[in-house]
């Protein structure tokens, strides 16, 4: 009894350290990039995680299907619009906005998988989902009501494109004998070579700013690709084996609280009276309608009907390979 105790103890601690990881990427992130190197940063980051994977990978990627490889290919390109869309708002918002409105994906991906899947949520669900997006706007305001900023509204359509992601990598790959391992680094790995190949089209070539970097950003850098992406996707495959994927959906579900302190704490982001109320409703949102949704699919479970994918259970099975 006490091994398993001590067992729980060590994944709960390992998924929030997760969390708290990807909660602290937007202030990296933010500190790395500027808008003439978002898609070199990008490259450097994708290059350093699949060398980084390449090793543990090898032997499974030579047993990859040819369809296996091409479904990965897709992840990594829609991934990689996820990114853009990320990572150029973080560089025109502060890290606080982009963690705390990236997290709507959480309601956002099951509106879009019941959509697609014809198998509507409960309208509970839709009213937490309003709240949420009331919160973007009040988060949005700061200190005084105003219209959100281009890059508050990056950031919301990379929401938009992580939910598309999710869905897809729901659809593409449930009930096939796909390898995770494999098919995220295909995933990654494709990433890498579209954000190298548009890089010198877009910004500063990536070989010109990884010679400019000093210490610090490469030590900021190596914090992405190898904590935020390696360490993360390790925890999720060994800990979605040890406990229950709810259990692993609440404790990576404190993303955006993380991200909040870390912005606050550390950024020095201010909220002012409208963003903290819009911060909480975000946060409640979220909270609420992930539990609504989460209960909504159980109950068909065990009815034996088709089931709406929540995000944050795939994000566990699947891996979240990176955030901004």
């Amino acid at each position: 009894m006490l091994a398993i105790q001590s067992r729980i103890r060590l994944v709960d601690l390992l998924l929030l350290a997760v969390a708290a990881v990807w909660g602290s990427t937007y202030l990296a992130a933010k500190e790395l990039v500027t808008p003439s190197t978002v898609m070199a940063m990008l490259a450097l980051r994708f290059v350093v995680t699949a060398v980084a994977l390449l090793p543990v990978c090898l032997r499974r990627l030579r047993a990859a299907r040819r369809d296996e490889v091409a479904t990965g290919m897709l992840f990594g390109a829609i991934l990689a619009v996820v990114l853009l869309f990320e990572t150029f708002g973080i560089a025109h918002t502060s890290a606080t906005n982009a963690g705390l409105i990236i997290s709507l994906t959480i309601v956002m991906t099951p509106i879009l998988d019941s959509a697609v899947g014809r198998s509507w949520l409960p309208p509970q669900f839709f009213i937490a989902a309003a709240a949420a997006v009331v919160g973007v706007g009040l988060l949005a305001s700061g200190t005084g009501l105003h219209p959100p900023t281009a890059g508050d509204w990056l950031v919301l359509a990379a929401a938009v494109a992580r939910a598309v992601h999710v869905t897809v990598m729901h659809r593409k790959s449930a009930r096939k004998q796909y390898d995770s391992l494999s098919l995220t680094y295909v995933q990654m790995a494709t990433a890498a070579v579209l954000f190298c190949a548009v890089s010198p089209l877009a910004g500063v070539p990536a070989l010109t700013v990884a010679s400019r970097l000093g210490p610090g950003l490469w030590v900021v850098l190596l914090y992405l690709a190898l904590i935020g992406t390696v360490f993360a996707f390790f925890v999720q495959m060994w800990a979605v084996r040890k406990t229950s994927p709810s259990r692993v959906s609440l404790l990576l579900g404190t993303e955006p609280i993380w991200a909040l302190l870390v912005g606050v704490v550390l950024g020095g982001d201010r909220l002012g009276i409208y963003g903290a109320a819009g911060a909480a409703l975000i946060l409640v949102g979220a909270g609420w309608g992930q539990r609504i949704e989460r209960k909504h699919r159980e109950e068909k479970e065990k009815n034996g009907s088709a089931v709406v994918g929540s995000g944050i259970p795939e994000r566990a099975e699947e891996g979240r390979p990176v955030t901004g």
